[in-house]
């Protein structure tokens, strides 16, 4: 059915979708805020941050902030585009059950 069609399996999960949702309006945030914001421990949200980096939807940027290590991430081209896509499936689908 094309009911489905643009559903990105990638965003299914709430981590995944909230990293991306929270970098659509957002320049780039850094781990500890993605990490409150999305009230998960370290160890998910890398695994979650490193899924969306393989499929090249956000790219991390490491620095040092005086002697401390900062990772940043920020959305894609490709990856806000995938997004909105998967939103816009999303949105079509509920327009369809209505």
């Amino acid at each position: 059915m094309s009911i489905i069609i643009n559903i990105n399996k990638l965003f299914d999960h709430r981590i995944r979708l909230g990293i991306m949702s929270i970098l659509m309006v957002n320049e780039s945030v850094d781990f500890n805020t993605l990490k409150e914001l999305l009230d998960v421990t370290d160890g998910n949200l890398a695994s979650h941050t490193k899924t969306l980096e393989k499929s090249n939807y956000i790219v991390v940027e490491k620095s040092f902030i005086g002697r401390k290590p900062n990772t940043k991430y920020k959305a894609t081209r490709s990856g806000k585009a995938a997004f909105k896509k998967h939103i816009e499936a999303l949105e079509n689908l509920i327009k369809k059950q209505n």
